[in-house]
């Protein structure tokens, strides 16, 4: 039945999100509280290793999500079920692209979701953050700074500013990640 329920949960996910993993993040994070699969902060932790890892952020969560529920199996079922609709949705607009972008409908369709994906992307950022850095899990919560995951954050924002400053190119997300995995090693151990 688990399996079940991971498929479905992931098909559906994986059919009404757009906007990549970032903007599928508060729809697994819906579903993957609502169920009772992850805490909150184990969920937080999940994307941060879903992030670290090759590979779609999307992906990763539900492989990591099915395999905590289900294992192996558990896995290979939340994967298919998160990719199987933009599967079939590519292959469907690979065979028809040049004739559905001259339909004005399609245009106005998609120029209405883009708003909606960088609202959701936004959303989550500050969800996130005011978590990780503050505390804060709902309007009744109590600021509690975590003052080194501040400090981890202003070390990262002034790496890479530094880093453009110097050789005028955003710094690679592997060094920033391989940066804050030291700081946190070095700042939570």
């Amino acid at each position: 039945m688990i399996y079940l329920k991971l498929f479905l949960t992931f098909l559906e996910i994986g059919t009404v999100s757009f906007g990549g993993g970032y903007g599928m993040i508060p729809l697994i994070s819906d579903a993957v509280m609502s169920n009772g699969w992850l805490s909150e902060d184990e969920f937080i932790n999940f994307i941060a290793i879903s992030e670290s890892t090759p590979g779609p952020l999307a992906v990763n969560m539900s492989t990591f999500i099915g395999s905590t529920q289900a294992g192996i199996a558990g896995a290979f079922v939340a994967t298919l079920g998160v990719v199987l609709p933009s599967f079939i949705i590519i292959l469907i607009i690979a065979a028809l692209i040049n004739n559905l972008l001259r339909f004005r409908g399609v245009q106005a369709f998609l120029s209405g979701i883009r708003p909606c994906v960088v609202a959701l992307i936004l959303s989550t950022a500050v969800t996130l953050g005011l978590k990780a850095l503050f505390g804060f899990e709902n309007i009744h919560s109590v600021l509690a700074v975590d003052i080194r995951a501040v400090a981890i954050l202003t070390t990262l924002a002034c790496v890479g500013a530094i880093y453009k400053k110097m050789r005028s190119k955003q710094a690679s997300p592997i060094l920033m990640i391989v940066i804050a995995a030291v700081l946190g090693t070095v700042m939570y151990a």
